[in-house]
């Protein structure tokens, strides 16, 4: 396996995933998450494992999307779990994601909801 800039600040992870997101690196994506993490994604599901998230990723990017960076919201950290959030350009919903740090003091996903839409009233 190649060997990947790991995310040292919560913040990372964002940027990370984007850049290998369009790169077409799903195993670079997977890296960012833990061995059990769960992705609420595709809408209405969930994936859960990295090896299910891999493959998800490797189906998604198939299709050579492009993803932009987007601003991240300021980041809670509570000891060795941080939230992360960014809102999507649409300004529709917000994405956001529990991390935690590891043993080497990187960062990696736990949970993502890549997609949150907030209901319209």
């Amino acid at each position: 396996m190649a060997e990947h800039e790991k995310a040292m600040r919560p913040e990372d992870l964002t940027r990370l995933f984007v850049e290998r997101a369009n790169a077409g690196d799903a195993a670079g994506i997977a890296a960012l998450y833990e061995e059990n993490a769960v992705m609420a994604y595709p809408p209405g599901q969930q994936t859960v494992g990295r090896a299910a998230i891999r493959a998800l990723w490797e189906k998604v990017l198939a299709h050579a999307p492009r993803f932009e960076p987007e601003p991240p919201l300021p980041t809670l950290i509570s000891g060795d779990i941080a939230l992360t959030a960014t809102p999507p350009k649409d300004g529709a919903g917000a994405r956001a994601q529990v991390v935690r740090r590891q043993a080497d003091g990187s960062w990696l996903r736990l949970l993502d909801q890549p997609e949150f839409v907030t209901p319209t009233r």
